[in-house]
């Protein structure tokens, strides 16, 4: 064979060759080039129908929503949620809190979301909310009894005591809204029928920052160390906001001793054994906490006992310290967790994580001399005291 004829024949081979590989990789407009576009030419498929997802429960997904390899590494859960409270006018905060969730820690466990609503939530938040995880996502309307202010409350004090604090400037001091939120927080987000199956919760806010990379998963350690309840924030409480709260929590106390943990976090809220307040309180928009606790006798007997007193709209109680003071008299300190490695921002306070290990290790955005742990209006030493000196 001639130079020209073998030159005629490898230029085919080339042009052959090319043309077979363009016709892997030549996709419709809008599909990337991959190995696995390249499987599914070579290897059979199996067949599978798409399901619409039901408007109350966004478990199956579209197509283009990502599904995280890490995960399959992960083998044990705990039976757990993230709650959110949250209108419709909260969209774009809800986006933000819930797509840092998943940046910072649930891309690869996927834990679910349960996202409540004193109204049905528009189809606008629902598809917006949906597209952010490829984790269950349940939407639920808060019934009215658990919401709005009960029939036994007497409005004209309630509003005597609304003008009050409206007259003092005290925030929310004249919104019913805002006590509604407060009770429902206090008594009833756990009663939810959309809670019920589970044990464990999250408490995320919209418009909320998590900081740093959670490398573990809060809810089996919380599990597994026997914790009930876990703050990063703590602070004073606006004194004018639950001037009979603690008279009423005392006289609870002398009712029921049975109900009082041994070796309880009295200490942390009280120097002289109860008798004052020094109004120091775990923030509660950061929650990682048991709802058996919630659900058990002793704060079941507690918050209706607080309920029937009518503070939550003849005062402005909150559940922060409703939350607080009772996991610090009903449960042993030592399953009460301070994460210091969760870096969190509700504004305007942030916690960052002190130790510089923890910093670097979840590759933290905040800024460790900004964080609030001892400004001046932080309980954080006085916590740090008391779980030294116990």
């Amino acid at each position: 064979m001639n130079f020209n004829a073998r030159y005629i024949i490898i230029v085919l081979f080339v042009i052959v060759s090319l043309h077979y590989i363009l016709s892997f990789s030549h996709e419709p407009y809008g599909r990337a080039t991959s190995l696995s576009n390249i499987k599914s030419k070579i290897l059979p498929q199996k067949s599978s129908s798409p399901s619409t997802p039901s408007s109350d429960s966004l478990e199956n997904f579209p197509a283009h929503t990502p599904v995280y390899n890490e995960t399959l590494s992960i083998d044990r859960r705990a039976n757990a949620t993230f709650v959110i409270l949250a209108r419709n006018t909260d969209i774009q905060g809800t986006v933000k809190s819930i797509r840092e969730m998943e940046d910072r820690f649930n891309r690869r466990y996927r834990y679910p979301y349960v996202i409540l609503n004193e109204v049905p939530f528009s189809e606008e938040f629902k598809s917006r909310i949906s597209v952010l995880t490829s984790a269950k996502i349940e939407f639920g309307v808060i019934p009215k009894e658990h919401w709005f202010q009960p029939d036994t409350i007497d409005e004209a004090k309630a509003k005597a005591g609304r003008d009050k604090m409206v007259e003092k400037n005290i925030i929310y001091g004249g919104s019913v809204s805002y006590r509604n939120m407060c009770r429902f927080n206090s008594g009833f987000f756990f009663r939810h029928p959309l809670m019920e199956k589970y044990r464990w919760y999250w408490r995320i806010e919209p418009d909320v920052h998590f900081h740093c990379d959670i490398l573990y998963d809060p809810f089996v350690f919380m599990e597994e160390k026997k914790k009930v309840y876990s703050f990063t924030i703590t602070m004073y409480e606006y004194e004018a906001t639950i001037p009979t709260l603690w008279g009423h929590v005392m006289d609870f106390a002398k009712l029921h001793p049975e109900f009082i943990a041994k070796d309880n976090s009295l200490g942390f809220m009280s120097t002289d054994n109860g008798h004052t307040y020094n109004l120091c309180h775990f923030w509660s928009n950061f929650e990682i906490a048991d709802m058996e606790f919630w659900r058990g006798p002793a704060y079941t007997a507690f918050f209706e006992y607080l309920d029937k007193q009518g503070g939550f709209y003849y005062e402005r109680w909150g559940d922060a310290p409703v939350h607080s003071i009772a996991a610090a008299l009903f449960v042993p300190r030592d399953q009460i967790q301070f994460f210091d490695d969760i870096g969190y921002e509700h504004n305007p306070y942030t916690h960052c994580p002190k130790g510089k290990g923890a910093w670097e290790r979840g590759k933290c955005s905040c800024d460790p001399l900004k964080s609030f742990d001892y400004d001046g209006y932080s309980c954080m030493s006085k916590w740090d005291r008391f779980i030294e000196t116990t």
